[in-house]
């Protein structure tokens, strides 16, 4: 019996190490410190520690409640483990499948699938933790193997409820009408020093890779469109630039299309939602693209003639975005999404629609530049950005318990299976609201009020992009 023959194992200064190990580990103590740790930093790390804090936390609680108490196996006989190894104060729950095992395996798992390279630095400790259970005397391997099983396919089950994010970039077109600019020669990039971190300055990190670049900064009276416009009026630029937020990517795309003129993506704003889908992650990818003039083609939609790249809204959604982006980084995206939804929903008001001939009455309104995923009340990325469609979603009003139907079915992670969701593409889209001017929001900024909004594509926009 493998649990004997390890109990035979002869006394060395490694049952000491093991033994705190296993201490270390209990109520998910260690993971729990490994996940502030994770927290502190920005983007995938601290992705990566609420999913595997969250995976425990699931994990733990499903072998505990439900698991143990299903399978009443005792632990081993504790009488025959040497006294170099036994733990001072000894467990006395039931055995399997092993509590411990369940949430190392859940951490290490849940923190791989945000960040490979941190989930190999702590897939070593939680084998240790597993084995450190059979080696203190209080599982039997089986314990430990089914434990780890359970806390894996937690951690991959979340899968449901928050999406990991591809790291392949969204399809596009190539282009081959974007000039290769060495050093930048010819680029007029704006630059809003007010997006992203307050610490965090643009401009000083463009001059560094694009020397001879006309870096010019956003002022009071001149914002990215006046800047832009200017330039490419002058005839002094040959490609057009923005370091900033969607919100500036939008507003410099439009003067893009309307000149004729490539544009250069430098993702410094909070979110980034159109460069991550893009596949441009840093300004040194940015600046490598416009120098070897390297460039893809687009979709660009627009609403009342006003071009958007990412999404447009009408209804609640706008404040539950703004909500959902100030929470997420305490609590996390499906966290803050579900708690972002159920303080709209109840103060928020349906509005009555009228899309493409269809009578609706909707509590949110999403039109995307492509299609979403995934699917439901928190689409995050596209998988392409040329596919001429716009993503229509909304949330029904005219069911019973509306509100309460739309925030469980977030809570659980079913949008895209309840009632209350409806989605659809469309080439193109008019909206009339029946219940009085409404305002649109597209790309974090918000547009001017009215009753009738037409939502179509314009001519593909060039970006500059290595692929």
């Amino acid at each position: 019996m493998l649990l004997e023959r390890v109990g035979r194992l002869p006394t060395t200064r490694v049952d000491r190490w093991l033994r705190r190990l296993s201490t270390a580990a209990d109520h998910g103590k260690l993971w729990v410190l490994i996940g502030a740790v994770l927290g502190l930093q920005r983007g995938t790390f601290r992705r990566a520690a609420v999913r595997g804090v969250g995976s425990l936390a699931v994990s733990s609680a499903l072998v505990n409640v439900v698991l143990k108490r299903l399978f009443g196996r005792v632990r081993p006989d504790l009488a025959a483990v040497q006294s170099s190894r036994a733990l001072r104060r000894s467990p006395h729950t039931l055995s399997f499948p092993s509590g411990h095992s369940a949430s190392a395996a859940a951490f290490a798992a849940g923190v791989a699938m945000e960040s490979p390279v941190a989930g190999a630095l702590i897939a070593p400790v939680a084998l240790g933790v597993g084995y450190s259970r059979v080696h203190v005397g209080v599982h039997y391997p089986g314990d430990v193997v089914a434990g780890m099983a359970v806390g894996g396919a937690v951690a991959l089950a979340t899968q449901h409820w928050w999406r990991v994010r591809p790291t392949d970039p969204a399809r596009v077109w190539s282009a081959w009408d974007a000039p290769a600019l060495p050093d930048g020669e010819g680029l007029v990039i704006a630059v809003n020093p007010r997006s992203g971190r307050e610490d965090y300055d643009p401009a000083a990190d463009i001059a560094e890779l694009l020397p001879k670049a006309e870096v010019l900064e956003l002022r009071e009276g001149a914002g990215v469109s006046e800047l832009l416009s200017e330039a490419a009026q002058s005839g002094r630029a040959r490609a057009l630039g923005v370091a900033g937020g969607d919100g500036s990517v939008a507003a410099a795309a439009a003067v893009a299309l309307e000149f004729g003129l490539p544009l250069a993506v430098v993702p410094a704003g909070t979110l980034n939602h159109f460069a991550r889908d893009l596949g441009v992650a840093t300004p040194p990818e940015a600046a490598d693209a416009v120098v070897r003039g390297e460039a893809v083609q687009v979709d660009v939609a627009e609403v009342n003639g006003v071009p958007f790249l990412n999404t447009a809204s009408i209804g609640s959604y706008p404040e539950m975005v703004e909500r959902r982006d100030r929470l997420s980084g305490r609590m996390g995206k499906w966290a803050a999404l579900t708690v972002a939804a159920a303080q709209v929903l109840r103060h928020g008001s349906p509005v009555e629609l009228d899309l493409n001939g269809r009578r609706i009455s909707a509590w949110i309104l999403f039109v995307g530049n492509g299609c979403y995923v995934p699917r439901g009340l928190s689409p995050a990325w596209r998988p392409r950005l040329e596919d001429r469609l716009l993503d229509v979603q909304y949330l029904r009003a005219d069911l019973r318990f509306g509100r309460t139907r739309a925030v469980i079915a977030t809570l659980l992670g079913i949008s895209e299976h309840s009632r209350s969701y409806v989605g659809f593409q469309a080439p193109a889209l008019t909206v009339r609201s029946l219940s009085g001017p409404q305002q649109v929001a597209y790309d974090g900024e918000t547009g001017e009020s009215s009753t009738e909004f037409v939502f179509g594509k314009r001519e593909r926009l060039t970006v500059y992009c290595s692929r």
